[in-house]
């Protein structure tokens, strides 16, 4: 399997495992984006909380040239460390979230 769909098939899995244990009810939904043709891969709530509007990003990725960008991560988990013991390299990581000056300080890639 080519690292690219690798790296798919590991973002998908994070992103479905937290739908699933996002604390949602029948107004609010866990909303999976799945772009697999431009590689951009979203979890989003999506609804009513009462008269009030839900409707947010909880965690966003990209793969662009070859990396895996966290462009968000709305969760407590450190996501980075999650694909490093899925067996990402730090050098296919960007922290996207962070400055290109901050991301220097990080054991991840700059971009």
């Amino acid at each position: 399997m080519d690292k690219i769909e690798k790296y798919r098939q590991f973002i998908t899995q994070i992103l479905t495992e937290h739908s699933q244990i996002c604390t949602t009810n029948d107004t609010v939904k866990a909303q999976l984006i799945f772009d697999s043709e431009h590689d951009h891969y979203q979890l989003n709530y999506i609804g009513w909380q009462g008269d009030k509007r839900v409707f947010g990003p909880v965690m966003h990725f990209d793969i662009e040239d070859g990396k895996i960008w966290i462009q968000y991560n709305g969760t407590e988990e450190s996501i980075a460390e999650r694909l490093v013991q899925m067996g990402v390299p730090n050098s296919d990581i960007v922290l996207g979230f962070h400055s290109p000056f901050k991301r220097q300080f990080t054991p991840y890639a700059v971009q």
